[in-house]
Formats: C-alpha cells, structure tokens, sequence
C-alpha cells in the first residue's frame, strides 16, 4: 500500500495534475484493507470439521473464506473463516460466522454486516444444538475426530 501510495504521488507530479489516467472516473479512492482469512492447516481443518458436524445436525454447509462485501459499494471488506450468508435455516435464521483466531476489527465487520459471530467452536455447537435445532442438552455433541 505504502508502495502503490509513493508511486501514485510520483505520477501525479509526472502528470501534471492531469488525474484522469490514473483514476478511472476522475476521483481518487481510497485503498480497502480487507480483513480475515484462516491461518493455518489446523484452523482450516477445524472448520472443516465443524463444519461437517452442521451437515451432519441436517443443516446446510457453511462457507469457508467467505468474502463479505460493503453493500453500499460492492467492495470486499472482511473474509470470514465459516460462514451461513443467509442463516443456518435459510430464511429463518440471521446470518451467523464462526471466527477463530480473528482480529476485533474482523468480528466488528462481521457483526456490523449482520452475523452473529462465535469464536468458539463448543459455544456455536450449544447455540446450533440449543437455538437453531431446539434441543435442551446441556453440553452438544463433541466434534468428530
């Protein structure tokens, strides 16, 4: 970015002020930093696993390295982890993401685009098991191996 920023302002001097070649509609936009994504083989596999648990409770699969976008501009903000875009029962449920190991900012994004977020795993079992499929156990089932 810092890069992309110096090289901007150089061609901006070469150009005279003449904008138009380096913007496409004339006004310069700010860069996005786009936040999230699974760090590790483990996390993923993590997510795999409980994501197969979900499939196995009858829900629909989750999305790995779903990309949110901004809806006002269409831009790619956040990538989350796992993720059920339209609930876990589709239509009846709110958008719900699992993030592990993510930053504030990634959860805020996340939250402020309207999924409820879990980063816990056992904590997003108890809520499929106790809210989404009603059942009253008191602990869920535990992950596959």
């Amino acid at each position: 970015v810092l890069l992309a920023d110096a090289l901007n302002t150089h061609m901006e001097a070469l150009l005279h002020g003449d904008l138009r070649w380096l913007v496409s509609d004339g006004v310069r936009h700010a860069t996005t930093v786009v936040v999230g994504a699974i760090d590790s083989a483990e996390e993923e596999a993590a997510l795999r696993q409980l994501n197969e648990w979900v499939v196995q409770q009858g829900l629909p699969r989750g999305v790995l390295s779903f990309e949110q976008a901004d809806p006002a501009t269409g831009a790619q903000v956040a990538v989350l982890d796992l993720a059920w875009p339209s609930g876990l029962q589709e239509g009846l449920s709110e958008p719900v993401a699992v993030l592990l190991n993510e930053e504030a900012s990634t959860i805020a994004l996340a939250s402020q685009g309207g999924y409820r977020c879990f980063t816990d795993a056992a904590l997003f079992q108890r809520y499929v098991t106790q809210e989404v499929l009603g059942s009253s156990l008191e602990r869920p089932e535990e992950l596959a191996s």
